[in-house]
């Protein structure tokens, strides 16, 4: 049995009476690597030294358990778009492939640090978080730890792959569009997106500044709710920062939904969700009710624009974001040209992906003269119809639950010539970000095929403690956390 296979909670009790080292855990995170990550290929960069270097310093500092950080000794995983100081940092992008010793931590590393939580490593993921399968990374592709032939998910598929191949216990994905939880779904382990500015975006790489969030995956949701109460809280370096009170998590979890008023959007179990996905749903709505919640269908009626508000809005702020990328500063500088001109086009041209491309010139035209009042504006109104469509709902009820995507994972390379439908493997987590509300993915049952299927449960804006709760209950009541992948296929 691993030391990943227990809870957080279990691990610091074993640190605690001295029955493990640090490096034990160190020990177990990078044997497990180097058996399995030529398979999944979860990691961009390995931090092995400074990782040593940090466990026989908190070994040696052991202390008392009120005296330890949150996350004492733990090893984490990083998404590779999280700046780490003195760490490569390239966020799977050749314009950022020289970018070896940032000055800085991210604040989320800065937290991690001061809970005392070891780094690993940095994880694999869509170029500039722009994908939804780990297919645009422009090192490699992840693969899906249950069957290799499949996609992890994206962009946060190296972070979702490293946690269910039981390289780390856990680790940091990023969320734009769905972007910790679509994988988590397809990896068939727990990821959460937290309320917009509940955790600080400084330091993280920005692909949409309105829609990104930082959010940790982890195999249980208690694990879940210490990571996020770690890395939670305001931060003055963030303007979108908010100065919310972050609550004791785990507190939360009592196992306990008696009375819990859950809603049900018929758009969720609609055309397109497959009939395994759509059972497994419902038969976790009997297990709400076994357990005394109560459902009813509702309607999001403006979740049908989601899909085009989001990649025009996601794309115009990429856009702005990526026009810093142009070879002058830092990064990816093309020795081909010969004028400053050339250095622009050239740099960028070399630099960015496919994918990262279409983004950029999706929203520039967008943004251009024009077409402005035509595509942007008429986005950020859809946005606003979307969110208030949630606060409705939110009045009368405690919880939204859907599935997470409307399918399991697919197989790498399926769907790489067809960027508009790979778009709608989205389709269910793009308004959680569009209304900056909370949202988790959860294990809820396997497909026919053995993939892992994952149930979404979505909450009002920084009542993380209620998503976690009703996650939690549900986890209590079934067994689908529990089973891991053997890496081919079959799962345990």
């Amino acid at each position: 049995m691993s030391l990943f296979d227990h809870k957080l909670s279990d691990i610091q009790e074993m640190l605690h009476k001295k029955e493990i080292s640090v490096h034990d855990l160190l020990d177990e995170a990078y044997k497990r690597i180097e058996e399995v990550d030529g398979e999944v290929q979860a990691f961009l960069t390995l931090d092995e030294e400074n990782a040593r270097a940090r466990a026989t310093e908190l070994d040696e500092l052991r202390g008392t358990e009120e005296g330890r950080g949150l996350l004492f000794g733990m090893p984490i995983g990083i998404k590779d778009n999280i700046v780490t100081k003195g760490v490569r940092t390239t966020a799977a992008s050749q314009i950022l492939d020289n970018l070896n010793d940032p000055l800085y931590d991210a604040h989320v590393v800065q937290k991690l640090n001061k809970e005392e939580a070891v780094s690993v490593g940095k994880l694999n993921m869509d170029e500039f978080a722009m994908g939804s399968s780990n297919e645009n990374s422009s090192y490699a592709a992840t693969r899906n730890p249950w069957n290799t032939d499949y996609v992890p998910g994206g962009s946060s598929g190296g972070s979702a792959a490293a946690v269910a191949a039981g390289e780390v216990p856990f680790s940091l994905g990023s969320d734009t569009g769905g972007s910790i939880r679509q994988p988590a779904a397809y990896c068939g382990v727990v990821g959460i997106k937290p309320t917009y500015g509940r955790v600080s975006r400084f330091g993280l790489i920005a692909f949409a500044s309105s829609l990104d969030q930082i959010g940790p995956i982890t195999r249980n949701v208690e694990d879940n709710a210490y990571v996020l109460e770690a890395i939670a809280g305001y931060d003055k370096m963030d303007s979108t920062s908010a100065n919310v009170e972050v609550p004791k998590y785990t507190d939360a979890l009592t196992g306990n939904v008696k009375g819990l008023k859950i809603a049900v959007p018929k758009e969720y179990l609609g055309e397109g969700v497959s009939e395994e996905v759509k059972a497994a749903v419902q038969q976790s709505l009997k297990v709400y009710e076994d357990m005394g919640a109560t459902w009813e269908e509702v309607t999001l009626p403006h979740s049908k624009y989601a899909l085009s508000t989001y990649y025009l809005l996601s794309s115009s702020e990429a856009s702005a974001n990526l026009a810093r990328f142009d070879g002058v500063r830092y990064g990816r500088r093309s020795e081909k040209a010969e004028s400053m001109i050339d250095m622009f086009k050239l740099s960028r041209s070399e630099g960015f992906g496919e994918e990262v491309k279409r983004r950029i010139m999706l929203g520039t035209f967008a943004l251009s003269s024009g077409y402005y009042d035509a595509y942007y504006k008429k986005a950020q109104k859809a946005r606003t119809l979307i969110k208030q469509d949630f606060e409705k709902v939110f009045a009368d009820y405690d919880v939204i639950i859907g599935p997470t995507t409307p399918t399991p994972a697919f197989k790498v390379g399926e769907k790489t010539e067809d960027p508009l439908t790979m778009y709608a493997n989205d389709i269910l987590t793009i308004p959680v970000n569009l209304a900056g509300v909370p949202g988790i993915s959860i294990p809820c049952g396997f497909s026919s095929q053995g993939l892992p299927i994952g149930l979404q449960i979505i909450g009002k804006h920084f009542d993380e403690s209620t998503v976690y709760r009703t996650a939690h209950a549900y986890e209590q009541a079934t067994d689908h956390h529990t089973h891991k992948p053997s890496l081919g296929g079959a799962n345990e």
